[in-house]
């Protein structure tokens, strides 16, 4: 079957004004970017986040649009504020991050906005564990994105510590409720407390003591590093049972303490750029 003429002259004239209808969506789009960005860099984050959202419903490709609409949620953020909206504001974040990677699952400014988002909610209160470790498989992925870059290897780190160390914190408090003689929390675990914090949460801190090396390794004066791994150094003390190995885990620590010290004098010493 034929077109008639007016027909298909009727059809190019409406396809043609759809295609100059989206290009000025797009154009509007990136102006509206623009301005959001500016509002944003101004402390106006309210404004910002309307200028993003209006930005990607009018170009839904726009990825810089949705990122910075991620990060400015991100932004207003507070961890550990119970409120409604800032939980809100958290969970918005983390979705837009999300809807960002399932059409585009490399963009690693959209898996690092993930990460540190949830990092932020699962420190509660109250902690959430599951969070935690849904923060570290984004980690995860940009190490195997980018195995060279040191930054996920410190957060991966960070999370395996802060788990440790609220396990350890939690089952010394159930041992007390029951032990004839409470330990404080700088106390050296008993033998059996020891044992059963080995059990549970020995393969998170040697992880962690891993990842944290192996930044170390690619950064060579990460400080931050080296300070998380002192504290994870101290974490597996508590699951030593003799004292030597305790010992020889908290000088491992010490060292490090000393080393970061070090660093930090080096860096204040160094002479600033000038611009």
């Amino acid at each position: 079957m034929q077109r008639k003429p007016h027909t298909v002259l009727l059809l190019a004239v409406v396809l043609a004004a759809v295609a100059v209808g989206g290009g000025c969506d797009k154009l509007r789009a990136r102006d509206k970017l623009n301005k959001g960005v500016q509002a944003y860099k101004a402390g106006q984050t309210d404004l910002a986040i309307e200028d993003f959202k209006t930005a990607k419903d009018l170009d839904s490709g726009l990825t810089n649009a949705r990122l910075y609409l991620a990060t400015a949620y991100s932004a207003q953020y507070i961890p550990g504020a119970p409120s409604p909206e800032n939980i809100r504001n958290g969970q918005q974040a983390a979705q837009e991050f999300k809807d960002i990677l399932a059409s585009d699952p490399g963009n690693l400014s959209a898996i690092d906005g993930l990460g540190s988002i949830l990092y932020n909610m699962a420190g509660g209160p109250p902690f959430d564990p599951k969070m935690m470790e849904e923060s570290k498989s984004y980690h995860e992925k940009h190490i195997q994105l980018k195995p060279d870059d040191p930054e996920p290897y410190y957060w991966v780190g960070v999370i395996d510590w802060s788990l440790a160390f609220r396990g350890n914190r939690d089952m010394r408090e159930e041992y007390n409720k029951t032990a004839k003689k409470s330990i404080k929390d700088t106390d050296p675990a008993p033998p059996a407390l020891a044992t059963a914090f080995q059990q549970k949460y020995g393969a998170v801190v040697d992880e962690g003591i891993a990842s944290l090396q192996k930044a170390m390794q690619l950064r060579t004066d990460y400080d931050d590093a080296m300070a998380y791994l002192n504290l994870l150094y101290r974490q597996k003390a508590d699951m030593e049972t003799s004292p030597d190995a305790r010992d020889a885990d908290v000088k491992l620590a010490d060292d490090l303490v000393d080393k970061v010290k070090a660093i930090k004098q080096k860096k204040m010493e160094a002479p600033q750029p000038t611009s």
